[in-house]
């Protein structure tokens, strides 16, 4: 099990450089990615996708690319013929307007396609580039399989207060019921009224059904049983998880409007409280 809250950050070295990937990944009903790479690298987001579907299955991803070129390869090369129109531009400029401001040197440099790339082996750079993602990638997984882990845990601990509590109420409902009719015979000697034993049965059967939970109990218990089995799973099952908090969530509403008993009231707020919180922790699980 995964989480889809994680980040990884992958530092490669190359004869013509360093190459620095950024993932960030947070929760998210799909697969979706977001690429902050410099233009002339734009060519990658498909290959990166691709492997991305192979490590990945749902979360928002960002992914961010910087490079560090060294010696030649950061050295600028001006592009002449560029250059000699841009010249001769300004030339035919300043015969016209001979009032015209000097150039400065810095806005030249910022002519579109005056300054082109070095020589340089792109499809060797790709490669090292795409290699240098695979290990961010790798780091990806791993960090959502440690985080995945850590709300596995707690979300296996909040199961285990779950069946606490339903194992707790199983013996409430019977001395409830008991109480409910000792209560009854009590009132009614105060009162010296006779006592009409059908009519009295007829009162505790009444409240013996308002009380019984029982089937509430046993859909919760096994619904914490799916639970349990979901997160034994290999791959994605958020989804599946959040299917069955709001199954466990349901049952817990039906125990507090059944309930003719405060221990079995308080029971359901305490069951509603943890459900809620592994909810939380399932919005995270891929």
């Amino acid at each position: 099990m995964k989480s889809m809250t994680a980040f990884a950050r992958s530092q490669c070295s190359a004869d013509w450089g360093q190459i620095t990937w950024e993932i960030r990944s947070v929760n998210h009903r799909y697969l979706e990615t977001h690429f902050r790479l410099p233009d002339n690298w734009r060519e990658l987001e498909m290959p990166l996708r691709e492997r991305i579907k192979r490590h990945v299955a749902r979360g928002k991803l960002e992914l961010a690319l910087t490079l560090q070129l060294d010696g030649e390869a950061a050295r600028p090369e001006v592009d002449g013929e560029v250059l000699k129109g841009l010249i001769q531009a300004m030339q035919t400029v300043r015969l016209e307007l001979p009032a015209a401001s000097e150039v400065n040197v810095m806005d030249v440099l910022q002519w579109p396609g005056l300054i082109r790339e070095p020589a340089l082996d792109r499809d060797s750079m790709a490669e090292a580039l795409l290699a240098c993602a695979d290990e961010a990638l790798n780091q990806l997984v791993q960090a959502r399989a440690r985080e995945g882990e850590a709300l596995r845990q707690l979300i296996e601990a909040r199961l285990d207060e779950i069946e606490h509590i339903v194992n707790e109420l199983r013996p409430i409902v019977p001395e409830a019921v008991h109480a409910y009719e000792t209560k009854l015979r009590e009132r009614l000697a105060h009162l010296k009224a006779e006592v009409d034993e059908n009519r009295l049965a007829q009162e505790v059967a009444m409240m013996a059904q308002k009380l019984d939970v029982a089937e509430e109990l046993d859909r919760l218990l096994t619904n914490v049983r799916h639970v349990r089995e979901a997160l034994a799973q290999d791959g994605p099952v958020g989804r599946r998880l959040d299917f069955l908090m709001q199954e466990l969530n349901r049952e817990a509403n039906t125990l507090g409007s059944k309930a003719a008993d405060m221990r079995l009231t308080e029971a359901a707020v305490e069951l509603k409280v943890l459900i809620e919180q592994m909810r939380e922790q399932v919005q995270n699980i891929e």
